[in-house]
């Protein structure tokens, strides 16, 4: 397994690591839809992932209301010093009007609870799951740098933030000299690029290391899904409450991608979701890749996309198969590369 610095800080980091969305899903529909592994699949998953040199488990307080957590936590007891554990906080996490966004009322909860169910007394990775836009960034990285010198949190990410909205933070920590976010966990795949436009070029600048989710596009890149053939059994994208709070991608432009795939797979005689995982891999500002498993079988060919890479015209073959227009400014800032090089050429 190849490690990698997280951001501009001293942490390596797996280029692979395993989301536990599929932790604990049996009680919720969302999740179920994910998976629902309990703790003796669960551990199983991790004996895989630790033999693989893959040591990084991303979970997050939400994720089947908790219950992911207090399964990850089971299936790395006694090991714990053999792991790396990053969670989330933000968002709603009970009935009352403090039980979400980023106070320090809601964080330090938020935070307690999750060492509570994972059964550790520090988290390595802490990432706010989204950004509250009402509650002062002062306020929300004061309670974070408390946690951090408390040893509660060793290193800060956020997730889901807009450009403006991470640069403010990280204007704020250095003018306040509070721990900074060091990783954003970003939605980025070859059928959602958006990504690239502003926060890659952000990440290179500010040292922000990226953490990505649903690199397969939110299960449309398993090689599964194809012109003229109905979706696999097993596809979370049969719950229409899992595809309406997803990534929206246009048929036809799923279908070229995905042809553009079969074609490098059968040149490199890999499968497609470890060629859309190796493209990724390859991309400036990723720190790690998060894989997602149902069982072991899933686990064993996504831990297959390391080790090796697309060739260069490879690689300029899926850039072009999955290129779309880019939103304003980007694209009038796109006629003028003297002065503003792109992030990815």
């Amino acid at each position: 397994m190849e490690y990698r610095k997280l951001g501009a800080s001293g942490l390596k980091v797996p280029a692979l690591s395993l989301g536990t969305g599929t932790f604990g899903g049996s009680n919720n529909a969302f999740f179920k839809a994910w998976g629902a592994n309990e703790a003796a699949e669960a551990t199983r998953l991790v004996d895989i992932c630790l033999e693989a040199g893959l040591n990084l488990f991303d979970s997050a307080d939400i994720y089947s209301a908790g219950r992911a957590e207090e399964v990850l936590g089971q299936a790395i007891k006694g090991r714990r010093d053999q792991v790396l554990i990053s969670t989330k906080g933000t968002f709603r996490a009970g009935d009352g009007p403090n039980d979400v966004g980023s106070s320090r009322h809601h964080l330090i909860r938020a935070v307690e609870g999750s060492l509570r169910r994972l059964g550790t007394d520090y988290i390595d990775l802490y990432q706010l799951h989204g950004f509250d836009a009402l509650t002062p960034v002062e306020e929300t990285l004061g309670a974070l740098d408390d946690l951090v010198r408390a040893g509660k949190i060793r290193y800060l990410g956020c997730s889901n933030f807009s450009g403006w909205h991470l640069m403010k933070s990280l204007a704020a920590s250095a003018r306040l000299g509070l721990a900074r976010y060091v990783a954003h966990q970003a939605y980025y795949s070859l059928v959602g690029r958006d990504y690239e436009h502003e926060l890659m070029p952000l990440g290179l600048d500010q040292g922000v290391g990226a953490v990505v989710w649903s690199p397969l596009g939110w299960g449309r890149l398993t090689g599964k899904i194809r012109r003229g053939q109905p979706l696999p059994e097993t596809s979370r994208l049969h719950a229409k409450d899992v595809t309406d709070r997803g990534p929206q991608v246009d048929d036809e432009y799923l279908y070229q991608v995905v042809d553009a795939l079969d074609e490098v797979a059968r040149e490199t005689g890999k499968t497609v979701p470890q060629v859309a995982l190796n493209w990724l891999l390859q991309r400036p500002t990723v720190a790690t890749v998060i894989i997602g498993a149902r069982n072991e079988e899933q686990l064993r060919q996504n831990l297959g996309a390391t080790g090796w890479n697309l060739a260069p015209a490879q690689v300029a073959r899926l850039d072009a198969a999955s290129a779309r227009p880019a939103p304003y400014p980007y694209w009038h800032q796109a006629q003028f590369a003297e002065r503003n090089p792109p992030a990815v050429s």
